[in-house]
């Protein structure tokens, strides 16, 4: 019985912390949406995206121009850094770090996922 008692307390501490990784730290595939951003707020976020291959990748003086889509199926021009093309060329889901305007979305910095 003394065993049991010594048991309870780390086994429930052991149990909260593998909860809270997994529904709070765990990275999700899920795809992020445009809505979440304000178009007055000019801080950088990140987002999930889907890149619309079908609508093609520009390159212009501005940088790398595409679109892109999100869970809610809103398609939005995307505008990139100049050195990004290879990145958005090789995935399909890429996160963006940047903010939305009212006509289209600034990407500072993209990743790979």
């Amino acid at each position: 019985m003394k065993i049991l008692q010594k048991l309870i307390l780390p086994v429930l501490i052991a149990a909260t912390i593998f909860i809270i990784y997994t529904f709070y730290f765990a990275p999700n595939n899920t795809l992020g949406t445009f809505a979440s951003f304000d178009t007055n707020n000019s801080a950088n976020k990140d987002i999930k995206i889907k890149v619309v291959m079908e609508r093609g990748i520009q390159n212009t003086a501005e940088g790398t121009m595409f679109y892109a889509v999100d869970a809610n199926g809103e398609e939005v021009l995307v505008q990139a850094p100049a050195n990004s093309a290879s990145v958005i060329n090789n995935n399909e889901i890429i996160t963006l770090r940047g903010h939305l305007h009212t006509d289209y979305f600034h990407a500072a910095e993209i990743m790979a996922d």
